[in-house]
C-alpha cells in the first residue's frame, strides 16, 4: 500500500483553511517563508535531539541547515531542511488534517480579519498551509531520520492531496513551491529574487540558531575580461542567540521578531523580561508578556511552558516544569547551563535546579507585571487577569505578590478597577473584613438582595464575576491583615437597629413555623440585617460551599450531598408582615405563600427552581386572588 500513489481528501476544516489561503487577498504574503524556515528550524531541534538521547540512531547531524533555492525559469521555490522529518503516516496526520482545537475559531476570525492573518496562521500552528498564499500547487519530499524510504506529498490546494513512496528521499524535508503566475508581475512578491528572499529571512529569521543558506550566483571576471558564473549557497542569516545577548547588543527590533518566532503570534509583545543567573547555577531567560490572550488560553489540551535550551542545545517546547499553569500565557527562552541534554520531562518535575530556576522565573514575572505602567497593566489584567488568579489556589509561595498584582471590579466604580491596597485604604473606620460577592455578571451582582444593606450604610463590596473568583475567595484567608468576607455568607452585622432582638421574638413562631415548613431545601430560617427592600434573601453558613461551587464538583464528577442553606427575612417589608399575620391567624395558603418567598429569593440571587412549573402556578393563583 506504501508504494502506490493514492489520492486522499483533505479533513473539512483543512479543505476550508486552503480555500482561504488559496484565493487569498492578504497584502502580507511574506509570511509563508517564516513559517516553513520556522518548521525546518524545529526539524533540526528536533534531530539534533534525538541523536543526542539514542546514540543508536541513524541519523546524520554533521552539517544541520536550512537551505533555500530559486529557480527562475520554472517559478519555484524550494525549502529544505536536513532534520527529523515524517513517515508517511505522519504527513497524513500532520498535514492532510488540522488536529488542532480552536479550528473553528480560527476559521472564523480569518474571515473576519484579514489584517490579522498572519497572527492567526501561526498561532493555529497551520504555518505551512501559507505556502498556498504564493503558489498554486506544493510538493513535499520528506524522509524520517533513521527510516529507509521517504514520502512524497503533493496538493493544489483544492480538496485532495496525493501521496507516493520517494525511495530517494535524503534525510529531513523538501517543500517545493510552485509559485503562482501573477506573483511574477509584481517585484513586491517575487519570491524567485534574490534580494526578495534575503530581505525576508533578514526579517523574520535572522535569529535562527541553524544557518539558513539561500543559493546564489556569484559573478567572477577574469585578468582576461572574461566573465563566469557560478552557483552557491551562502548563509544569510546571523544565527545569533538572542536571549545570550546583553541589552546593548540588541535591538528592540530583533526582540520583538524573536518573540514572534517563537509564539507565532504577528503582534509586539507587551513586556520584554531578560534575566541571568550567574555562580554555582548559571542560567539565561528571554522571557516575553504577550499583549493579548491566545484563543485557547482556557482550553484544557492548550500547550504551556516556555521553550528549553541546554547550554544552546534546544531539549523541548513548552516546559511545563519551568513556568505554572496561572502563568501559560508566558513565552520565552530559558537556557540552563548544567542541566544533562538527556533530562526529560518527568525527571524534569523532580530537579531541584529546575525547581529554583521556576521560582526565580514566576518571582520575576510577578515583579515585572507590579512594576507595569498604567495603560500597560491594564491591557495585562484584561487580557490574563482570570488566569493569574487561578495561582491564588494552588500558588501558596506567591499568593501574596499574586493579590498584590490583582484589580478587581468594585461597587465604588462602575468603570475603573481596584487594587486590594486601595480598597483596605477607603474602608470605613471600625470595618473589619473584605467584602465580595461572586456571580455570573456585574448587573446581578449589583441587583441582588445581599448587597442592599450594603448600598445603603455604604460600604464598599468587590464585584466578583470570573468563575476562579469562586475558587479564590473561599480559600484566601486574608489581606494586609483584613479577611475576606462573602456577604452571602454567614451573619451581617453592619450597626443593625437597636430592635432586632425584638423583632427577633416578635417573629418567632413565623421563623419556626417557616423552618420546618421549608425543612426539605434550607436548614433555618431567620431575620436578616442585610436587607432594606427585597423580602428575603438566601445565605449559606461560613463554611458552605456556594451553589456555583457546589455545581463545578458535580460536574467534574464528584459525589456531593446536596447543601441546604439559610433563608433570612426582612421583618419590615410588607410581604412578611402579611405572611405573619397569615400565619398567625392560620390562614390557608400560608405554607404556599412561604414557599413563593423562598422561590423569589431564589431567583433574585441567579439560582435555578427545583420545579418551575408549581412555582409559576402558585405565583399565577396568588397574582388571580390579588385582583
Amino acid at each position: 500500500m506504501d508504494t502506490q500513489m493514492e489520492t486522499l481528501e483533505f479533513q473539512a476544516e483543512a479543505r476550508q483553511l486552503l480555500q482561504l489561503m488559496v484565493h487569498s487577498i492578504y497584502s502580507n504574503k511574506d509570511i509563508f517563508l517564516r513559517e516553513l524556515i520556522s518548521n525546518a528550524s524545529d526539524a533540526l531541534d528536533k534531530v539534533r535531539l534525538a541523536g543526542f538521547q539514542d546514540k543508536e540512531l541513524a541519523v546524520d547531524t554533521d552539517d544541520l541547515r536550512i537551505e533555500l533555492e530559486a529557480d527562475k525559469d520554472a517559478r519555484t521555490l524550494t525549502v529544505r531542511d536536513n532534520g527529523i522529518g515524517m513517515s508517511r503516516a505522519e504527513v497524513v496526520d500532520l498535514i492532510g488534517t488540522i488536529a488542532k482545537s480552536g479550528t473553528a475559531e480560527l476559521l472564523r476570525k480569518l474571515k473576519e480579519s484579514k489584517e490579522n492573518s498572519a497572527d492567526l496562521i501561526g498561532q493555529f500552528g497551520v504555518g505551512f498551509y501559507a505556502s498556498f498564499m504564493v503558489a498554486d500547487k506544493v510538493t513535499l519530499v520528506t524522509r524520517k531520520a533513521g527510516e529507509t524510504g521517504g514520502t512524497k506529498w503533493e496538493s493544489a490546494g483544492e480538496g485532495t492531496y496525493t501521496i507516493e513512496a520517494a525511495d530517494d528521499a535524503p534525510q529531513g524535508t523538501s517543500v517545493i513551491l510552485h509559485l503562482k503566475p501573477e506573483d511574477a508581475e509584481d517585484h513586491l512578491f517575487d519570491y524567485t529574487a534574490e534580494y526578495k528572499l534575503r530581505e525576508i529571512i533578514r526579517r523574520y529569521s535572522d535569529f535562527i540558531t541553524w544557518p539558513v543558506r539561500l543559493k546564489v550566483e556569484k559573478t567572477e571576471k577574469s585578468e582576461e575580461g572574461e566573465t563566469t558564473t557560478t552557483t552557491e549557497f551562502e548563509t544569510v542569516n546571523s544565527m545569533k542567540a538572542l536571549w545570550a545577548r546583553s541589552k546593548d547588543e540588541a535591538t528592540e527590533e530583533e526582540y520583538k521578531e524573536f518573540y514572534r518566532h517563537i509564539s507565532h503570534d504577528w503582534t509586539d509583545p507587551l513586556e520584554i523580561i531578560q534575566m541571568q543567573a550567574e555562580g554555582t547555577f548559571e542560567y539565561q531567560a528571554l522571557l516575553f508578556i504577550p499583549a493579548h490572550a491566545p484563543l485557547d488560553l482556557f482550553m484544557r489540551e492548550s500547550k504551556r511552558g516556555v521553550q528549553l535550551y541546554v547550554k544552546r542545545v534546544f531539549i523541548m517546547d513548552d516546559c511545563e516544569a519551568l513556568m505554572p499553569e496561572y502563568l501559560r500565557f508566558v513565552k520565552g527562552v530559558v537556557d540552563a547551563q548544567d542541566l544533562s541534554l538527556n533530562v526529560s520531562r518527568e525527571i524534569l518535575q523532580q530537579d531541584r535546579q529546575i525547581q529554583l530556576m521556576r521560582r526565580r522565573l514566576v518571582k520575576k514575572v510577578l515583579s515585572t507585571v507590579k512594576a507595569l505602567d498604567a495603560e500597560k497593566y491594564r491591557t495585562f489584567w484584561q487580557e490574563f487577569g482570570a488566569a493569574v488568579k487561578e495561582g491564588l489556589v494552588n500558588d501558596f509561595d506567591n499568593r501574596d505578590a499574586i493579590l498584590e498584582i490583582s484589580a478587581f471590579a468594585s461597587t465604588n466604580s462602575a468603570d475603573e478597577l481596584t487594587s486590594l491596597k486601595d480598597y483596605v485604604g477607603r474602608m470605613k473606620d471600625g470595618q473589619e473584613h473584605i467584602y465580595y460577592l461572586t456571580g455570573a455578571s456585574r448587573s446581578i451582582i449589583e441587583n441582588s438582595p445581599h448587597m442592599e444593606a450594603f448600598k445603603a450604610k455604604g460600604y464598599e463590596v468587590l464585584i466578583l464575576t470570573d468563575a476562579v473568583d469562586e475558587m479564590w475567595a473561599s480559600s484566601v484567608p486574608e489581606f494586609d491583615g483584613k479577611q475576606f468576607q462573602s456577604i452571602a455568607k454567614g451573619q451581617v452585622d453592619l450597626d443593625s437597629d437597636a430592635d432586632t432582638a425584638a423583632k427577633s421574638e416578635e417573629f418567632a413562631d413565623l421563623l419556626t413555623w417557616m423552618t420546618e415548613a421549608l425543612k426539605d431545601t434550607v436548614k433555618e430560617v431567620r431575620l436578616s440585617s442585610r436587607l432594606t427592600t427585597s423580602p428575603a434573601c438566601i445565605v449559606g453558613d461560613a463554611n458552605d460551599l456556594t451553589p456555583t461551587l457546589e455545581k463545578m464538583y458535580r460536574a467534574m464528577g464528584q459525589e456531593l450531598p446536596p447543601v441546604k442553606r439559610i433563608l433570612e427575612l426582612n421583618p419590615d417589608h410588607a410581604l412578611v408582615t402579611s405572611l405573619r399575620a397569615a400565619h398567625q391567624e392560620s390562614k390557608d395558603g400560608a405554607a404556599e405563600t412561604a414557599e413563593l418567598i423562598y422561590g423569589i429569593a431564589l431567583l433574585a440571587e441567579g439560582g435555578e427552581l427545583a420545579d418551575a412549573s408549581r412555582f409559576t402556578r402558585l405565583l399565577a393563583d396568588r397574582l388571580a386572588q390579588a385582583l
